[in-house]
């Protein structure tokens, strides 16, 4: 990939890993000039402390956020307090199975209220949504404030649709974008995160 290309790469590493794999990953990161790592919580103060230079990125209630507000705000006020740039949170399915769309909009405002000056990304899952869903969670996560939705296995079509509804007032990263990166770009995202171990 061009190094254009690479400042819209957020290279992710967000297994069980050592922290020998993280380092690794940061340091191609930085070598390559990707936008952002995107780590583990629990890593997030010691690659600020090692490489104060990289933006930081960490998730927040990941994978499924179902973990009750009071503790993903938990989660990012701490990553906030360790250096975190970036937050990525994980959007509730409780919730949007149950229709709750209110309160979707009610956690991600909170969370925004706590890191005013933090990037915030919400992850939303895109498998198994009918295009009415992924309408409705795209208004949801722009109502909450964030910066980004975090479309996790959008297609090409998905990225168009969000562009189409949101121009400047949101804008798009996708995870898991296999080898459709360049096209998923040209199509309108901003981000693209990237497995580090599997690239």
């Amino acid at each position: 990939m061009n190094k254009e290309i690479m400042k819209q790469l957020d290279y992710s590493l967000l297994t069980a890993a050592a922290w020998a794999d993280v380092e690794t990953v940061c340091r191609q990161a930085m070598e390559q000039g990707c936008a952002a790592v995107c780590i583990p919580p629990c890593y997030v103060k010691k690659v600020k402390e090692q490489f104060p230079q990289l933006t930081v990125s960490t998730v927040i209630g990941y994978p499924m956020g179902y973990q009750t507000q009071a503790a993903k705000s938990a989660e990012a006020w701490d990553a906030r307090q360790n250096g975190a740039d970036e937050l990525e949170l994980a959007v509730n399915l409780c919730d949007v199975k149950s229709g709750e769309l209110g309160e979707v909009v009610a956690e991600i405002g909170a969370i925004r209220q706590l890191a005013p000056d933090r990037v915030l990304k919400v992850i939303v899952g895109m498998n198994g949504l009918s295009k009415e869903e992924k309408i409705a969670l795209c208004y949801c996560v722009a109502r909450g404030g964030a910066d980004y939705i975090t479309a996790d296995g959008a297609t090409v079509e998905d990225v168009k649709l969000f562009e189409e509804l949101m121009g400047d007032r949101l804008k798009i990263k996708v995870m898991n974008a296999g080898d459709k990166t360049e096209t998923l770009l040209e199509a309108g995202c901003a981000r693209v995160g990237v497995d580090a171990l599997n690239r």
